[in-house]
């Protein structure tokens, strides 16, 4: 029995680009997101500042490639750049930055870019991840020799 595809540390590749597919974004949305995160809206018209970052990350589930086989978050650097509002439609864009490879695994460096339908970044920023190497499979058993017995 196989596990669900992962997009290992050597499957990633410098400066490639990732695109997600589009969401609208609805008043359900920030109804969701204020309930969860216990935060007060001011405008229900406007998404909260966090909800724009926290879509960047979830439309990642929905690229047309297998997730990152992450480890660890290491870090993030995030830009708040104009405000989302309920009813503009979003997509996320993602870029390698950078990939540098260590024994268990490597890190890798992801510029972020969350899009609306006018074309305009809403939010930007890099995203740090330790990605896993793909495991080594079990080598097979060694072969005896031809007449060599097993004791």
């Amino acid at each position: 029995m196989t596990g669900p595809a992962r997009f290992y540390f050597e499957d990633v590749e410098m400066h490639s680009t990732l695109e997600t597919p589009a969401m609208t974004v609805t008043e359900a949305h920030v109804a969701l997101y204020t309930g969860i995160a216990q935060e007060p809206v001011d405008d229900a018209t406007v998404a909260p500042p966090l909800l724009p970052m926290c879509l960047a990350t979830g439309l990642g589930w929905r690229a047309p490639q297998p997730p990152l086989a992450v480890l660890a978050f290491l870090a993030i650097d995030w830009e708040f750049v104009v405000p989302l509002h309920v009813g503009d439609t979003v997509h996320s864009r993602a870029r390698t930055a950078l990939k540098r490879s260590m024994r268990e695994g490597g890190v890798v460096v992801e510029e972020r870019e969350l899009v609306n339908q006018r074309g305009q970044v809403v939010q930007k920023g890099r995203l740090t991840f330790l990605v896993a190497k793909r495991p080594v499979l079990d080598s097979p058993p060694p072969t005896l020799p031809k007449g060599a017995r097993q004791s």
